[in-house]
């Protein structure tokens, strides 16, 4: 019957030591710093979770979004030539540390000065070092170093459902951040040839966001923000269709004006809208005439399976690869007609828009 007492003492004993150890705690909190469990028990905790944000990825891209303002001088005949200013609003993207920077043509068009703002208000005039009509991109150099630099991932795709944020300056309100989703990849019919694919989202763009940044929410450059999608008949009113020039096009322009001045391009001059995935080729729909397709002796029906040593996967990528040609240089094409397999030797001349 001793036992009882036995565990009243050691209960007793075990109860002040819990009081000493709580007291301690509390008066010196540097005995329960780097232990998460002594930690939990004397915080205040509040279970809700972090708001979701995409600062992070704003605060990484968006010194790199500068504002560009232009002016033209154009005389108006029906005023006895009398000069006028034109100016012109947009954004643009800092590529480099030295200053190269890519915007929309349509920005810079016929401009005689360009200005460039960054964000921490320093200004810089900017030089047209060349454009491209085609993908209506344009790089500007301004004459600086170390200028923070949008990042850029080289093989970064984008997918049907990426979220993205449209950096850019509308209506000269500052700089200025809309969200949306990717909607669609590859829309190259909205452009006069198939040599372009647009990027779709419902990220708002308007005036003065051409030529800004499409990041995705690590702040890296998914493509450059050029236009809303519009319709002739005024009735219909469209909302939430903007395309944005895709970043892997995007950089292969601006590496091509930067060393040549202009993008050359190589040029077949068929038409195809059809890929047929059993053959694995894109049926030659017509013939441009006196096009190097025609010169060669390709004809309508053809099917074309490979080029060069490429087989071919979908229809841009085949014209994708007819661009990248040097102009003048004869690459073989691979083709089924009346169900035989012909080389035929193409001599790829340049496109001119």
């Amino acid at each position: 019957m001793k036992l009882l007492p036995i565990l009243k003492y050691i209960l007793k004993s075990a109860s002040y030591g819990i009081a000493v150890a709580v007291i301690l705690l509390l008066a010196l909190p540097n005995l329960r710093d780097n232990n998460p469990y002594l930690e939990h028990l004397f915080t205040n905790t509040n279970n809700s979770d972090a708001p979701l944000s995409y600062a992070k990825a704003v605060n990484a891209a968006g010194p790199a979004v500068v504002n560009i303002y232009s002016e033209a001088i154009e005389t108006n005949p029906n005023y006895y030539n009398q000069a006028r200013k034109i100016n012109k609003l947009g954004s643009g993207v800092i590529m480099t540390r030295n200053g190269y920077i890519l915007t929309n043509f349509h920005v810079v068009q016929n401009a005689d000065l360009i200005k460039v703002y960054l964000q921490n208000g320093v200004r810089y005039p900017a030089e047209l070092i060349g454009y491209d009509m085609v993908t209506d991109l344009a790089v500007l150099k301004v004459d600086a170093n170390n200028l923070p630099v949008i990042p850029q991932k080289t093989n970064l795709r984008s997918a049907v459902g990426d979220i993205v944020l449209a950096i850019g300056n509308p209506f000269n309100l500052g700089q200025t951040v809309t969200q949306g989703i990717v909607s669609a990849t590859g829309r190259n019919s909205l452009s006069s040839t198939n040599y372009l694919e647009f990027l779709q989202m419902d990220a708002a763009i308007n005036k003065g966001n051409s030529g800004g940044a499409l990041v995705n929410t690590n702040g890296e450059l998914v493509g450059i923000n050029s236009r809303e999608f519009t319709e002739a008949n005024p009735q219909f009113k469209i909302q939430g269709i903007f395309f944005a020039v895709p970043y892997k096009l995007a950089a292969k322009v601006m590496q091509q004006i930067i060393e040549n001045g202009r993008v050359v391009r190589g040029r077949l001059g068929i038409t195809s809208n059809t890929y047929l995935t059993n053959a694995k080729g894109f049926v030659i729909e017509s013939i441009e005439p006196n096009s190097p397709a025609l010169k060669a002796g390709l004809q309508p029906d053809d099917v074309v399976v490979q080029i060069g040593k490429t087989p071919i996967q979908s229809i841009t990528q085949a014209l994708d690869i007819v661009a990248e040609t040097k102009p003048n240089a004869t690459i073989m094409f691979k083709v089924y007609r009346n169900k035989k397999q012909l080389n035929i030797p193409v001599t790829i001349a340049e496109y001119r828009p």
